[in-house]
Protein backbone atom coordinates (compact mmCIF):
# COMPACT_ATOMS: atom_id res chain seq x y z
CA UNK A 1 0.00 0.00 0.00
CA UNK A 2 2.66 2.95 0.83
CA UNK A 3 4.77 1.83 -2.18
CA UNK A 4 1.49 1.91 -4.57
CA UNK A 5 1.19 5.54 -2.54
CA UNK A 6 4.54 6.63 -3.01
CA UNK A 7 4.03 5.77 -6.96
CA UNK A 8 0.97 7.83 -6.88
CA UNK A 9 2.95 10.74 -5.45
CA UNK A 10 5.48 10.29 -7.34
CA UNK A 11 4.23 10.77 -10.36
CA UNK A 12 1.23 13.62 -9.42
CA UNK A 13 4.99 15.35 -7.97
CA UNK A 14 6.18 14.76 -11.85
CA UNK A 15 2.87 15.88 -13.91
CA UNK A 16 3.26 19.02 -11.53
CA UNK A 17 7.05 19.64 -12.40
CA UNK A 18 6.13 19.15 -15.49
CA UNK A 19 3.31 21.30 -16.18
CA UNK A 20 5.35 23.84 -13.86
CA UNK A 21 8.29 24.09 -16.58
CA UNK A 22 5.56 24.48 -19.28
CA UNK A 23 4.35 27.47 -17.94
CA UNK A 24 7.57 29.20 -17.61
CA UNK A 25 8.48 27.95 -21.16
CA UNK A 26 5.56 29.85 -22.13
CA UNK A 27 5.78 32.78 -20.36
CA UNK A 28 9.15 33.33 -21.70
CA UNK A 29 8.04 33.01 -24.53
CA UNK A 30 4.88 35.24 -24.58
CA UNK A 31 7.48 37.59 -23.32
CA UNK A 32 9.51 37.47 -26.70
CA UNK A 33 6.80 37.91 -28.84
CA UNK A 34 5.06 40.43 -27.14
CA UNK A 35 6.43 44.32 -27.97
CA UNK A 36 7.88 46.03 -24.64
CA UNK A 37 5.80 49.51 -24.79
CA UNK A 38 8.12 52.07 -26.95
CA UNK A 39 5.98 55.23 -26.94
CA UNK A 40 3.49 56.58 -24.32
CA UNK A 41 0.12 56.17 -24.93
CA UNK A 42 -2.02 59.47 -26.60
CA UNK A 43 -1.89 62.63 -24.25
CA UNK A 44 -5.39 61.99 -22.79
CA UNK A 45 -6.63 65.28 -20.48
CA UNK A 46 -7.83 68.62 -20.66
CA UNK A 47 -11.17 69.98 -20.93
CA UNK A 48 -13.94 68.25 -22.84
CA UNK A 49 -16.95 70.13 -24.33
CA UNK A 50 -15.90 73.69 -23.58
CA UNK A 51 -18.76 75.39 -25.52
CA UNK A 52 -20.43 73.39 -23.16
CA UNK A 53 -22.05 75.96 -20.19
CA UNK A 54 -22.09 75.40 -16.41
CA UNK A 55 -18.91 74.74 -14.43
CA UNK A 56 -16.53 71.63 -15.91
CA UNK A 57 -17.19 68.28 -13.69
CA UNK A 58 -13.54 66.95 -12.92
CA UNK A 59 -12.86 63.36 -13.58
CA UNK A 60 -9.50 61.49 -13.02
CA UNK A 61 -8.73 57.85 -14.16
CA UNK A 62 -6.34 56.06 -12.37
CA UNK A 63 -4.37 52.58 -12.66
CA UNK A 64 -1.95 50.81 -15.89
CA UNK A 65 -2.58 50.65 -19.03
CA UNK A 66 -5.71 49.50 -20.28
CA UNK A 67 -6.79 52.76 -18.18
CA UNK A 68 -3.88 55.05 -20.14
CA UNK A 69 -5.34 54.41 -23.35
CA UNK A 70 -2.16 52.05 -24.58
CA UNK A 71 -2.87 50.78 -27.82
CA UNK A 72 -5.05 53.78 -28.97
CA UNK A 73 -3.70 56.24 -31.57
CA UNK A 74 -5.83 59.21 -30.66
CA UNK A 75 -6.74 61.16 -27.75
CA UNK A 76 -10.38 60.47 -28.63
CA UNK A 77 -9.77 56.88 -28.89
CA UNK A 78 -9.12 56.47 -25.45
CA UNK A 79 -10.67 55.62 -22.20
CA UNK A 80 -10.62 58.15 -20.21
CA UNK A 81 -11.81 60.51 -23.31
CA UNK A 82 -14.69 58.63 -24.65
CA UNK A 83 -15.97 57.96 -21.49
CA UNK A 84 -15.62 61.94 -20.55
CA UNK A 85 -17.01 62.82 -23.87
CA UNK A 86 -20.22 60.37 -22.71
CA UNK A 87 -20.45 61.80 -19.28
CA UNK A 88 -20.23 65.54 -21.25
CA UNK A 89 -23.32 64.92 -23.65
CA UNK A 90 -25.48 63.38 -20.63
CA UNK A 91 -24.47 65.88 -17.87
CA UNK A 92 -24.66 68.54 -20.65
CA UNK A 93 -21.75 70.15 -18.31
CA UNK A 94 -18.16 69.87 -19.67
CA UNK A 95 -15.59 67.95 -18.37
CA UNK A 96 -12.03 68.37 -17.20
CA UNK A 97 -9.89 64.88 -17.68
CA UNK A 98 -6.67 64.41 -15.61
CA UNK A 99 -4.85 61.19 -15.93
CA UNK A 100 -2.89 59.38 -13.35
CA UNK A 101 -2.93 56.30 -15.26
CA UNK A 102 0.48 54.90 -16.70
CA UNK A 103 1.89 51.93 -18.56
CA UNK A 104 3.20 49.30 -16.08
CA UNK A 105 1.20 49.86 -12.83
CA UNK A 106 0.28 47.84 -10.42
CA UNK A 107 -2.28 47.72 -7.79
CA UNK A 108 0.22 48.92 -4.98
CA UNK A 109 1.34 51.92 -7.13
CA UNK A 110 -2.22 53.02 -6.45
CA UNK A 111 -1.55 55.06 -3.11
CA UNK A 112 0.80 57.47 -5.47
CA UNK A 113 -1.96 58.01 -8.55
CA UNK A 114 -4.32 58.49 -5.77
CA UNK A 115 -2.18 61.38 -3.81
CA UNK A 116 -1.89 63.11 -7.33
CA UNK A 117 -5.57 62.60 -7.94
CA UNK A 118 -6.85 64.19 -4.73
CA UNK A 119 -5.11 67.46 -5.76
CA UNK A 120 -7.23 68.09 -8.14
CA UNK A 121 -10.86 67.35 -6.11
CA UNK A 122 -12.06 65.15 -8.38
CA UNK A 123 -16.05 65.11 -8.87
CA UNK A 124 -15.78 61.17 -10.10
CA UNK A 125 -12.64 58.96 -10.15
CA UNK A 126 -12.45 55.64 -12.35
CA UNK A 127 -9.83 52.80 -11.69
CA UNK A 128 -8.84 50.04 -14.47
CA UNK A 129 -5.83 48.42 -12.93
CA UNK A 130 -5.00 44.32 -11.83
CA UNK A 131 -3.57 42.96 -15.20
CA UNK A 132 0.08 43.14 -14.24
CA UNK A 133 -0.75 41.88 -10.64
CA UNK A 134 -2.11 39.03 -12.58
CA UNK A 135 1.33 38.46 -14.93
CA UNK A 136 3.60 39.74 -12.46
CA UNK A 137 1.99 36.73 -10.03
CA UNK A 138 2.01 39.74 -7.30
CA UNK A 139 0.13 38.87 -4.21
CA UNK A 140 -3.09 39.07 -5.24
CA UNK A 141 -5.02 39.15 -1.70
CA UNK A 142 -2.65 42.67 -1.01
CA UNK A 143 -3.39 44.17 -4.86
CA UNK A 144 -7.00 44.09 -3.85
CA UNK A 145 -6.37 45.23 -0.39
CA UNK A 146 -3.93 48.14 -2.14
CA UNK A 147 -7.35 48.68 -4.21
CA UNK A 148 -9.64 49.17 -1.53
CA UNK A 149 -7.32 51.46 0.32
CA UNK A 150 -7.29 53.49 -2.68
CA UNK A 151 -11.24 53.63 -2.98
CA UNK A 152 -11.25 54.47 0.71
CA UNK A 153 -8.83 57.35 0.70
CA UNK A 154 -11.07 59.04 -2.67
CA UNK A 155 -14.39 58.71 -0.83
CA UNK A 156 -13.24 60.20 2.08
CA UNK A 157 -12.48 63.30 -0.07
CA UNK A 158 -16.16 63.12 -1.07
CA UNK A 159 -15.28 61.34 -4.47
CA UNK A 160 -17.42 58.54 -5.97
CA UNK A 161 -15.84 56.06 -7.70
CA UNK A 162 -16.01 53.60 -10.12
CA UNK A 163 -13.49 50.37 -10.49
CA UNK A 164 -13.54 47.92 -13.54
CA UNK A 165 -12.42 45.07 -12.17
CA UNK A 166 -9.23 42.82 -13.56
CA UNK A 167 -10.56 41.87 -17.05
CA UNK A 168 -10.01 37.89 -17.82
CA UNK A 169 -6.51 37.96 -18.89
CA UNK A 170 -7.38 34.23 -20.52
CA UNK A 171 -8.49 35.46 -23.38
CA UNK A 172 -5.37 36.92 -24.75
CA UNK A 173 -4.98 35.44 -28.04
CA UNK A 174 -0.66 34.58 -27.26
CA UNK A 175 -1.93 32.45 -24.55
CA UNK A 176 -1.84 28.47 -24.69
CA UNK A 177 -2.94 26.20 -21.68
CA UNK A 178 -1.76 25.75 -19.28
CA UNK A 179 -0.83 29.36 -19.00
CA UNK A 180 -3.97 30.56 -20.52
CA UNK A 181 -5.87 28.46 -17.54
CA UNK A 182 -3.52 30.19 -15.14
CA UNK A 183 -3.93 33.54 -16.34
CA UNK A 184 -7.86 33.16 -16.49
CA UNK A 185 -7.74 31.53 -12.76
CA UNK A 186 -5.36 34.48 -11.30
CA UNK A 187 -7.91 37.10 -13.24
CA UNK A 188 -10.83 35.57 -12.16
CA UNK A 189 -10.06 35.39 -8.39
CA UNK A 190 -8.48 38.80 -8.40
CA UNK A 191 -11.42 40.38 -10.16
CA UNK A 192 -13.98 38.70 -7.15
CA UNK A 193 -11.21 40.38 -4.25
CA UNK A 194 -11.42 43.22 -5.76
CA UNK A 195 -15.41 43.25 -6.19
CA UNK A 196 -15.33 43.13 -2.23
CA UNK A 197 -12.72 45.31 -1.62
CA UNK A 198 -13.99 48.33 -3.46
CA UNK A 199 -18.00 47.23 -2.24
CA UNK A 200 -16.39 47.36 1.18
CA UNK A 201 -14.77 50.71 0.18
CA UNK A 202 -17.96 52.40 -0.60
CA UNK A 203 -17.15 52.10 -4.36
CA UNK A 204 -18.85 50.84 -7.61
CA UNK A 205 -17.31 47.69 -9.14
CA UNK A 206 -18.25 46.97 -12.68
CA UNK A 207 -17.27 43.26 -13.96
CA UNK A 208 -15.29 43.39 -16.85
CA UNK A 209 -14.47 40.01 -17.68
CA UNK A 210 -18.48 38.95 -17.59
CA UNK A 211 -19.12 42.11 -20.25
CA UNK A 212 -16.23 41.88 -22.37
CA UNK A 213 -15.74 38.53 -22.71
CA UNK A 214 -18.53 37.54 -25.35
CA UNK A 215 -17.15 40.62 -26.98
CA UNK A 216 -13.07 39.67 -27.48
CA UNK A 217 -13.58 36.17 -27.46
CA UNK A 218 -15.89 36.53 -30.52
CA UNK A 219 -13.90 39.00 -32.51
CA UNK A 220 -10.21 38.99 -31.27
CA UNK A 221 -8.95 40.70 -34.29
CA UNK A 222 -10.59 43.74 -33.55
CA UNK A 223 -11.21 43.79 -30.04
CA UNK A 224 -7.32 43.54 -29.61
CA UNK A 225 -4.57 45.90 -31.10
CA UNK A 226 -1.33 45.14 -32.63
CA UNK A 227 0.35 43.65 -29.95
CA UNK A 228 -2.35 41.19 -29.47
CA UNK A 229 -2.72 42.12 -25.53
CA UNK A 230 -3.69 45.49 -25.20
CA UNK A 231 -7.71 46.58 -26.84
CA UNK A 232 -7.47 47.72 -29.95
CA UNK A 233 -9.90 51.32 -30.77
CA UNK A 234 -12.91 49.31 -30.88
CA UNK A 235 -11.80 47.50 -28.04
CA UNK A 236 -11.46 50.29 -26.19
CA UNK A 237 -14.58 51.41 -27.57
CA UNK A 238 -16.87 48.72 -26.12
CA UNK A 239 -15.69 48.39 -22.64
CA UNK A 240 -16.45 52.16 -22.49
CA UNK A 241 -19.81 51.23 -23.94
CA UNK A 242 -20.03 48.73 -20.60
CA UNK A 243 -18.85 51.11 -18.26
CA UNK A 244 -20.99 54.16 -19.08
CA UNK A 245 -23.79 53.18 -17.30
CA UNK A 246 -22.74 52.27 -14.12
CA UNK A 247 -20.46 55.75 -14.53
CA UNK A 248 -23.73 57.71 -15.14
CA UNK A 249 -25.36 55.58 -12.23
CA UNK A 250 -22.89 56.29 -9.92
CA UNK A 251 -22.76 60.29 -10.25
CA UNK A 252 -26.46 60.34 -10.03
CA UNK A 253 -26.30 58.30 -7.05
CA UNK A 254 -23.78 61.05 -5.27
CA UNK A 255 -25.80 63.71 -6.64
CA UNK A 256 -23.37 65.06 -9.39
CA UNK A 257 -25.42 64.88 -12.03
CA UNK A 258 -29.67 65.11 -12.35
CA UNK A 259 -31.27 62.21 -12.47
CA UNK A 260 -33.29 62.18 -15.97
CA UNK A 261 -36.81 62.55 -16.42
CA UNK A 262 -38.75 60.55 -18.73
CA UNK A 263 -38.23 60.08 -22.18
CA UNK A 264 -35.70 57.79 -23.98
CA UNK A 265 -33.51 54.91 -22.18
CA UNK A 266 -29.81 56.38 -21.77
CA UNK A 267 -27.42 53.68 -23.14
CA UNK A 268 -23.56 53.51 -23.39
CA UNK A 269 -24.13 52.01 -27.63
CA UNK A 270 -23.24 56.03 -28.27
CA UNK A 271 -19.89 55.67 -27.47
CA UNK A 272 -19.39 53.18 -29.20
CA UNK A 273 -20.62 54.55 -32.71
CA UNK A 274 -18.30 57.70 -31.78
Amino acid sequence: MIGILGVVLGVMAALAAGTVAVIVGQARRVQRIVPVAMQPPPRAEGLIGARLPGPPLTMTILGDSFAAGYGATRPRETLGVLLGTAVARRAGRPVRLHRQAFVGAMSSDLPHQVQAAVKHEPDIAIIFVGGNDVTRFAPLKAAARHLGEAVGRLRAAGCPVIVGTCPDLGVLPPLRPPLRWLAALRSRWLAHAQTDAVVAAGGFPIPLAELLNPYFEADPVRMFGADRFHPSPAGYARAAAVSLPPLLAALRAEGVIPVPGPGPAVSGCSVVRR
